[in-house]
């Protein structure tokens, strides 16, 4: 077992002891996570949190949507300790695409918990006293919101609401999903046709087979509900939708006629640039999480097979360790890579955190069906869907075919999956898909870097010659700078200072690396001030020796500084200390 696994074990078992086992932490907001919401509700839910915990939430409106939506940031962290700026933060959104609605549930979930079990629960007290979290809701509220109030089949409403010409007529959105059984969704068309390619089940009327080749069905398929509204011969092909909020962000990008939906720039909705804008500011946001659904995955980087090299391996090691551990954590859950497991992407989102930043950053695809009967990760058979509809969903995910009269193809059935029946996490285990994944996330929090002195040690070389040798240790998994911000010089380095008042001063500084080595690296230029480009690695340390020429019993005090760690400092007395091993 790791070490990152065996702290969370150790860590999970002194929770379960009964002096500290609650089983119910009371909060001063209740929110049910057992139904969905709109996006002014989510917006309302961080208000009422913020407000029942100002000590621990500030709010911040960072920009506004496409359709005037506020965008609106919860920065979490007990303002007893350090400013939020000075540690390592975590940030995390949700609602990419708008009809991926549970990514944005489990960034409530996330404010709701953090702030209610702050004080209460020792684990979670301890992280956010360590680490600072900027959470966003939704990146694309007007496509979450549309997917609410307008029909939708399961999978459209996934861009913004940017007009585009996406049949190239000349026309903007003028052909878009007619709901003609009045029920909310867009589902199937179905005409009856001597000649036709399917067959409708005696036994079950809500299933079409398709017939062998060379015989003859008596229905006919004719897709989506819908009007053929512009005359073109073609239905619900440009409706409502431009930018595809994960194909807008600049590492990558790539215009549209090789990214759909990339949009005329990177950061040219005003969504991704407002939320850009916010990242920039803050170059201690150490961690990147964005929720999306489907398919019960944790995805790294990269978007695109020619971009492999962009990920050293000691980046690769901390991902493998954290993803690894998240198959665990969340059940029928898989650890991938976005081009090599699912599909290229350009200008994705966690792309340009990861490649473009130096933020060690996950995308989880919320939900899968193997969660339906937990049994084993393969997906359900046909049969087995139709248990989980009828036994367990009770029909809610189907609508039954309901005879109407269209326009242009005369009496046609119209009904069949609707779209709830998919993608979205069904209520019943909504709040354990919440709760599983904001553990992974928290624990992803949780290895974000953790600097400590190691040893210190002081040598008498002269009446006023003294040796200083000292180490920074980080303690977590993931390094202070991802190999990939220091090969490309993503950000500052890592800084330690020696520093004394009148009569104390620095004449020469070494790295080593080890306390035995024999040989060691000079700091050239400016000894009291060492930079490391690298960084703290994980789990390990960094060594640097001072020369201090200065009286005895001066104070020198040491000041390790980096942009994605908590800076420490320690001073100490210029005296010989003991040897050791």
């Amino acid at each position: 077992m790791n070490r990152l696994a065996t702290t969370l074990t150790l860590s999970l078992a002194a929770l379960s002891s009964p002096a500290l086992a609650q089983p119910h932490v009371p909060g001063k907001v209740e929110i049910a996570f057992n139904r969905y919401y709109t996006y002014a509700q989510i917006e309302q839910q961080f208000r009422d949190i913020a407000a029942a915990y100002p000590d621990l939430v500030e709010l911040r409106t960072i920009g506004k949507s496409l359709e005037g939506r506020d965008l609106i940031v919860a920065i979490v962290n007990p303002k007893k300790g350090p400013k939020h700026t000075e540690k390592p933060a975590m940030y995390i959104d949700g609602n990419v695409h708008g009809n991926e609605i549970q990514s944005a549930e489990v960034v409530v979930y996330t404010l709701w918990y953090l702030t209610k079990h702050y004080g209460v629960t020792p684990e979670i007290t301890r992280i956010m006293d360590e680490k600072a979290f900027y959470l966003l809701p939704a990146q694309n509220p007007d496509g979450r919101e549309r997917w609410f109030e307008h029909p939708q089949t399961s999978s459209s409403s996934r861009s913004n609401t940017r007009p585009v010409d996406s049949d190239n007529d000349g026309l903007i959105d003028e052909d878009e999903p007619n709901d003609l059984d009045g029920d909310g969704s867009i589902t199937m068309m179905w005409k009856r046709d001597p000649n036709g390619d399917w067959r409708r089940s005696l036994d079950d009327p809500r299933i079409f087979t398709r017939v062998q080749p060379g015989q003859k069905g008596d229905w006919t398929l004719l897709g989506q509900e819908g009007i053929d509204t512009d005359g073109d011969g073609r239905t619900n092909e440009d409706g409502v939708g431009g930018d595809d909020m994960n194909r807008n962000w600049p590492s990558d990008w790539q215009p549209t006629h090789i990214q759909g939906g990339a949009g005329p720039y990177p950061f040219s909705a005003p969504e991704t640039r407002a939320i850009g804008m916010f990242i920039l500011q803050h170059p201690n946001i150490a961690g990147g999480q964005s929720y999306h659904n489907m398919g019960g995955m944790f995805l790294r980087g990269p978007g695109a097979a020619y971009a492999g090299d962009l990920y050293p391996p000691s980046d690769i090691r901390a991902y493998d360790e954290i993803g690894k551990l998240g198959e665990q954590i969340v059940p029928y859950y898989r650890y991938l890579i976005i081009h090599k497991d699912l599909y290229t992407v350009h200008g994705g989102f966690v792309n340009w955190l990861a490649e473009g930043l130096g933020i060690l950053s996950f995308t989880n695809e919320m939900w899968t069906p193997s969660k339906m009967f937990q049994k084993d990760s393969s997906r359900p058979s046909e049969e087995q869907t139709w248990i989980w509809r009828d036994r367990l969903q009770f029909g809610q995910e189907f609508k039954d075919y309901t005879e109407v009269d269209h326009p242009q193809h005369g009496k046609v059935l119209v009904g069949g999956p609707n779209k709830w029946s998919s993608r979205v996490t069904p209520t019943f285990l909504l709040e354990e898909e919440c709760h599983r994944n904001f553990a992974f996330t928290t624990m992803h929090a949780d290895q974000m870097p953790v600097l400590s002195w190691g040893r210190t040690k002081v040598e008498r070389l002269g009446a006023q010659l003294w040796a200083v040798t000292t180490e920074v240790r980080n303690e977590r998994a993931i390094p202070t700078r991802l190999a990939v911000a220091a090969r490309n010089n993503i950000g500052q380095p890592d800084k330690l200072e020696a520093t004394g008042n009148n009569g104390v001063s620095v004449v020469a500084a070494t790295t080593l690396s080890n306390w035995r080595a024999t040989s060691a690296d000079e700091v050239r230029f400016e000894p009291s001030r060492v930079l490391f480009n690298e960084g703290v690695p994980a789990r390990g340390g960094r060594i640097v020796r001072f020369l201090v020429n200065a009286p005895e019993g001066a104070p020198l005090t040491l000041r390790f500084t980096a942009e994605k760690a908590l800076d420490i400092e320690q001073t100490i007395t210029l005296r010989a200390t003991p040897d050791e091993d």
